[in-house]
Parts: C-alpha cells; sequence; structure tokens
C-alpha cells in the first residue's frame, strides 16, 4: 500500500482508502440562516485577510489534480455564490488536465443570475438545498422570505444545462418531518434528483439531538407511502446516497444516512476550508493549514506533502456512535459540505 512518502502518492490513509474526490468551501458567509446551521443573529464571518484568494484556491487545485489524484471538485461554502471570482474559479478548474468533474452546492439564492455564466465556465452541474416547498416553513427554517428565488434557481439551471439537478433536502421533526413525499413528487415532475440527509452534529448552538433527528429508515418508511421504491442495480461506489429506484425507474431517490448507516468505511472525500485548512474527515477536530504554506513560499511538492500527511492520518470512521464522541469546532457552514 502506498504511504504518504511513496512517489507520486496519491491522499492515502492508512485503512486504504484513497481521496479522489475535493470538497471546497470558498467562503463561510450564507445569505440564509437555516435555523439548523446557525443562529438568527448569523456568526462571526472569517476576516477577508484569512480567506484563500482567488489565485491561491485555484493553486490548490491544480495541486490536487496534478500531483494527487483529485477527480472530482465540488465547490461549498457558506454559500458559495457569494463568492464575487466564482467563475473565474471554476473556469480555472474546469481548465485542468487532467480535467475533474466540477460540481456546486448552493442554496440557489442568485442561481438564475448567474447560472449561464457557470455553464459557459465549465461547471458539470449543481446540488441546490432545498427542505420544503412550504413558503411559511420555508421561512421558519431559513428564516428568510427566499423561496422563489430558489425555485428559479433550480430552473435556470436545469435551462443551462447543469444537470442533474440534485436537491438536497434536511428533516427536521415537527417542522418539515411529512415534506419529504411532495418534495419527491415535485423533483419527478421537474426532473430533478433528489437526496434527503439525515441531519448531523454540526450546527453552530451544537443543539443537535439524535433522539429527535430523522433517521434513514423514517424518510424511507415516509416515502413508501406513496412510491414505490426498488433497489437501484448501479452500484453505488463511494457515493454517500442510498438510491432507490422510484416506481420502477428511471427516477431515483436518494438517502443519506451520515448518522445511522454510516460510509466512513469507502469514503473518499477530502475537504479545504475557505481559510486554507484541510479536513480529512467532516467531523475531524483536527486541521491540517495550507494556507501558511501557500504565503511563505512553499512549493508545490512541500504543499502535496502537507496535504497527503494530513490524510493519512485519517481515523475510520466519524465516532458519532462512541459516547467520547465531540461535535467539531467548526459548524457546516464554515466546513464546507
Amino acid at each position: 500500500m502506498a504511504t504518504p512518502d511513496t512517489p507520486g502518492a496519491g491522499l492515502v490513509d492508512t485503512f486504504g482508502r484513497v481521496a479522489t474526490d475535493l470538497r471546497v468551501s470558498l467562503t463561510d458567509r450564507c445569505n440564509l440562516r437555516c435555523s439548523y446551521c446557525m443562529p438568527a443573529e448569523g456568526l462571526d464571518w472569517l476576516p477577508k485577510p484569512e480567506v484563500l484568494t482567488d489565485d491561491e484556491v485555484t493553486r490548490l487545485m491544480r495541486i490536487a489534480v496534478e500531483q494527487l489524484g483529485v477527480r472530482e471538485i465540488r465547490f461549498t461554502g457558506g454559500e458559495p455564490l457569494l463568492r464575487p471570482g466564482i467563475v473565474g474559479i471554476v473556469a480555472a478548474t474546469t481548465a485542468l488536465r487532467p480535467r475533474p468533474e466540477v460540481s456546486l452546492t448552493t442554496n440557489g439564492i442568485g442561481l438564475a443570475r448567474i447560472a449561464g455564466a457557470l455553464a459557459e465556465a465549465g461547471l458539470d452541474r449543481v446540488n441546490v438545498s432545498l427542505d420544503t416547498l412550504d413558503p411559511e416553513r420555508f421561512r421558519t427554517i431559513t428564516r428568510r422570505d427566499r423561496l422563489p428565488d430558489v425555485l428559479a434557481g433550480m430552473r435556470a439551471a436545469a435551462d443551462a444545462g447543469l444537470t442533474p439537478v440534485k436537491v438536497n433536502a434536511v428533516l427536521l421533526r415537527g417542522i418539515n418531518d411529512n415534506d419529504a413525499v411532495p418534495l419527491l413528487e415535485f423533483c419527478l415532475q421537474h426532473g430533478y434528483e433528489l437526496r434527503i440527509i439525515e441531519q448531523m452534529p454540526l450546527d453552530a448552538q451544537h443543539a443537535w439531538d439524535r433522539s429527535t433527528m430523522i433517521t434513514a429508515e423514517e424518510i424511507l418508511t415516509s416515502l413508501r407511502t406513496r412510491f414505490a421504491l426498488s433497489e437501484d442495480p448501479v452500484e453505488r461506489g463511494a457515493s454517500p446516497a442510498e438510491t432507490w429506484l422510484v416506481d420502477g425507474g428511471p427516477a431515483r431517490v436518494g438517502v443519506i444516512g451520515s448518522v445511522t448507516r454510516a460510509f466512513c468505511g469507502t469514503c473518499d472525500r477530502t475537504r479545504l476550508t475557505a481559510d486554507g485548512q484541510i479536513r480529512n474527515c467532516l467531523f475531524a477536530r483536527e486541521e491540517s493549514d495550507l494556507r501558511a504554506a501557500l504565503r511563505s513560499g512553499g512549493s508545490d511538492e512541500e504543499i502535496a506533502d502537507r496535504w497527503r500527511l494530513a490524510m493519512w492520518t485519517k481515523k475510520p470512521g466519524h465516532g458519532i456512535d462512541d459516547p467520547s464522541f465531540l461535535q467539531p469546532a467548526r459548524p457546516m457552514s464554515s466546513i464546507g459540505g
């Protein structure tokens, strides 16, 4: 098995996993205030000097692709569309060789305005976060009245060819726990692909409670009250979503059971925060600083070596079920999806 010292090694860890999927947070800022993510007043955003510049981001993308074997890159936030240089960053990333698959996770606000430019820059597809189609519940969850903007953004993405448009939903008990069926009906009608995600302990308030979390099994039970779900013949691989054919296909629905049906054993992800820190797990409590290496004149090879060492120490799993589990200090908005 390759080690961090093996010439030309990718991002391997001691359990033999190889990270080829890079999630890149372009900003910790967001224009929504989703209750399961941050308080109503928002958070203390990163000072601008601490955030990687566009050139620093694109340099790290090049190192990841050319030296470390990364094949998929997804830009996240916060809300990545708040990054002024996002179109240029996407264009620089899709110009890399070998060309990685490049996608974007967004709340959809502003997507209608920029979808065409992103498509021209080479973006392959988008994931849009949408937890409900009910305007009142949307306001309750996000603390903003922006549902029409999100729906318009999804339509614009589909029209621009950023497909398949995937819809990410989180169900909250007592708020939108009955929205699984309406969301899937909506996605089937418009040709989108629904992914329902278990709520994870990544909120800034540290108020997550497993006993109130809606589980993957509950999600599937709810969907089966309206749809026939059958096993998807397509191999799952390292995908976080378990997928099912809906009413015989070809449409699919996915459930991401990050907590109750953990997929750590096949995880192929590495994460870069907006301030240049490498995280080898979404729930890691330690980070490795690449920004310091960038700004102190480190060579591409030195930066690649730091990245390899960061991934080598990845734990076997997130440990949520372990009594000693501690939630990361950073919330999801600061880590990136």
